[in-house]
């Protein structure tokens, strides 16, 4: 059962939202102030009742973004997941189909999975070959003030792109999970923050160009080591083993032409990760109207 639908049509050659239902635990909010009247975007924000996902909530949302539309789905804050009670998953599905010349803008707050929680969500896109996405999909390690660091029982978070209807584009599952060798902060050590950031379609293909030049230099620089021989060489090359690289950041292309590119980065810090995503999609501002995650600075 569904508990959102969204629909955006062209209407008088603009983008409007034509249908926008949702029922407990999910409501959307359809601002009209967020970007300049001039600007061809509609604003979605997806909040909980509650101001988080309890146990067992399962929550399905369909969104159509029609041809030559552009769309931006959010959130008012991080996506809070309470404490499981028993063996009860909460769960969320999110299915997109983006028309032709369309473009959607998944851009989230963190997850935020709280101690002893589970919590599961599948998100399907299904694009045309002109067709632009922008999907950030990110969690944090718990809530810190409260001692709780990758604390949680399960989180699982599958990503799905299909072009021209049921040709797979982009498969992707991220797992961590609590086990009996080890736990998940054993195995993430300092890092506090997994993130992924999908960038696909022509719309996109300047912020796709910066961004792997940018992770580029960000990398060689973070693990640039020292010409063997130099004066100091031996006290620096001992300082880069002590010290860890508070971010990591990784790309790669896919898709035919390389029409995708994905960005996957662990970082020591979530104001690290807001800071780089403010930094590489500023540039969109004149698409979306606002510069994605520019209230968090």
């Amino acid at each position: 059962m569904e508990t959102g639908k969204i629909i955006v049509e062209k209407v008088r050659g603009k983008s409007t939202l034509t249908k926008c239902f949702s029922k407990y635990p999910l409501k959307f909010i359809n601002p009209k102030n967020v970007a300049p009247s001039q600007t061809d975007v509609v604003w979605i924000y997806a909040i909980t009742y509650g101001g988080g996902i309890v146990s067992g909530d399962s929550i399905a949302c369909d969104i159509t973004v029609g041809d030559g539309c552009t769309t931006v789905l959010t959130t008012q804050a991080s996506t809070k997941v309470y404490k499981a009670v028993g063996t009860k998953i909460s769960e969320q599905v999110l299915e997109a189909r983006i028309g032709s010349n369309a473009f959607l803008a998944v851009i989230p707050d963190p997850v935020t999975c709280f101690s002893t929680a589970k919590y599961s969500q599948k998100q399907v896109f299904k694009v045309m070959s002109d067709s632009s996405l922008l999907l950030v999909d990110w969690i944090t390690s718990g809530r810190h003030e409260r001692g709780e660091k990758w604390d949680f029982d399960l989180y699982r978070s599958m990503n799905n792109i299909f072009h021209n209807g049921d040709e797979p584009l982009f498969l992707d599952t991220s797992l961590l999970e609590q086990g009996t060798c080890s736990d998940i902060a054993e195995r993430m050590q300092d890092y506090q923050v997994i993130a992924m950031v999908i960038l696909l379609g022509p719309k996109l293909k300047h912020v796709q160009n910066q961004i792997q030049e940018d992770v580029k230099k960000i990398m060689s620089q973070s693990l640039h080591m020292p010409t063997i021989g130099s004066r100091q060489s031996t006290s620096r090359h001992n300082d880069h083993h002590l010290t860890k690289p508070s971010f990591l950041a990784s790309c790669s292309i896919f898709g035919p032409k390389g029409i995708g590119v994905v960005t996957r980065i662990a970082a020591m810090t979530t104001e690290s990760v807001y800071n780089f995503l403010q930094h590489q999609l500023s540039s969109m501002e004149p698409l979306l109207g606002v510069k994605p995650y520019s209230y968090a600075s």
